[in-house]
């Protein structure tokens, strides 16, 4: 039973109220009987009055414990070890931080409750709220249906995911797809459900709809392409999970694709989150797309009166050398033109593993190919610039044309 219906009537105190002119009232003279703690008795007498109720130091002391008590359940709730713990339940990373968020502020809210109920103030849990046609227990059922109702759709995309595609023989990148929409589909009739069973009418929501669209084409409208721009690359693939990419002076490795943005992994192994928008209206260059085979073209100059012929063959081979270089297409080499400082060959080499790391590639071939010419005595030019100086005599008596008067 809570404190405030332990109440007990002060002996004497009716008449000291009387004899200080104070207005008596049935519900200002009761005191917690039996006291749970051997403390004075004005510890427990009433001292004023919040919201129609006495309230004694007691009950706020009691309310102050519940309170503190409440803020290191909800810090606890939120720390790293209990946020591992849900991972443990197969919840996404992503939505671990909502479901311990809402967990956390049920916390709170039901220990304040508590103490207000404690300290004085009857809470009636089956009341309605003033605006939301909803009782504080209602509300309550609600957050824990929606936590659950995430829990069991990141469950059901990974489930969806790691076992029942993994042995349908799709594609990776496919089934990561269907189970990202199967995920979506099942939060939303989940959800649905939810609002049902708290007896809140969807179609009531028709006037939120309107002005939710009205939010949606002003202050939304990053969020909407970024959204509607992850279903299109969902559903038409342009990139898929593990595709090299480079868009918007951005390179890297997919490792995810969400409903608002796209995680672009780095050779640095930074992670940078592109918007899904950037995907459907820029230009994506994607180096994996159908077949994961990429030509290189490595720009080579060498002095003029080289061996040509030496110059191909040493390229070629340093080609052949390269065991991330594929041997079918055969590596090429092409006679650019004529510099002014060097003959221009491209060494073209094909590579189906160094899409993901194009600049070692590319430094590796370099520093082969430097290698290789020194070896075989071809130089190497650098810019040059001939300066030409014409043979003379200045006669330093004459006279400036300043110093000309006129005739």
């Amino acid at each position: 039973m809570y404190a405030s219906r332990l109440w007990q009537p002060i002996p004497g105190f009716r008449d000291i109220l009387a004899e200080t002119g104070a207005h008596w009232h049935s519900r200002a003279i009761h005191l917690l009987s039996p006291r749970p703690f051997p403390m004075p008795l004005w510890f427990y007498e009433p001292r004023f009055i919040l919201l129609d109720h006495w309230i004694s130091l007691a009950g706020v002391a009691a309310f102050a414990v519940f309170v503190t008590v409440g803020f290191l359940l909800s810090a606890a709730i939120q720390s790293d070890l209990v946020r591992r713990w849900f991972t443990k339940f197969g919840i996404d990373k992503a939505h671990v931080g909502v479901v311990t968020a809402t967990v956390a502020l049920m916390a709170l809210v039901g220990c304040s409750v508590a103490g207000l109920d404690t300290g004085g103030i009857p809470i009636n849990w089956d009341a309605r709220i003033p605006g939301l046609s909803l009782s504080l227990l209602v509300v309550l059922r609600l957050l824990i249906l929606l936590a659950l109702a995430f829990w069991f759709s990141a469950w059901a995309k990974r489930f969806f995911f790691t076992r029942f595609l993994s042995t349908s023989g799709l594609d990776r990148a496919l089934q990561y797809t269907i189970a990202q929409i199967v995920g979506y589909l099942i939060l939303i009739v989940v959800a649905a459900l939810v609002f049902q069973n708290a007896g809140i009418d969807l179609s009531a929501l028709a006037v939120f709809a309107g002005a939710l669209g009205v939010g949606l084409g002003f202050g939304l409208q990053d969020i909407t392409r970024n959204f509607i721009s992850g279903l299109i690359i969902l559903l038409e693939r342009p990139i898929r999970i593990g595709d090299r990419v480079e868009v918007d002076k951005v390179a890297g490795q997919v490792r995810r694709i969400r409903a608002r943005s796209t995680t672009v992994v780095t050779n640095d192994n930074i992670a940078m989150i592109v918007p899904n928008s950037l995907f459907v209206t820029s230009t994506v260059t994607n180096w994996s797309h159908d077949d994961p085979r990429v030509r290189f073209r490595i720009p080579v100059g060498v002095a003029y009166g080289s061996d040509l012929e030496k110059v191909r063959a040493v390229l070629l081979a340093v080609a052949a050398a390269n065991e991330h270089a594929l041997k079918t297409p055969e590596p090429s080499v092409f006679f650019s033109g004529f510099g002014d400082s060097s003959l221009d060959f491209e060494l073209a080499v094909w590579s189906d593993e160094m899409s993901y790391r194009p600049r070692r590639f590319r430094s590796d071939l370099n520093f082969a190919i430097e290698r290789g010419l020194r070896e075989a005595g071809i130089e190497i030019p650098f810019p040059q610039r001939d300066l030409h100086i014409r043979s003379g005599s200045i006669d330093a008596t004459a006279p400036s044309p300043a110093d000309v008067s006129p005739a």
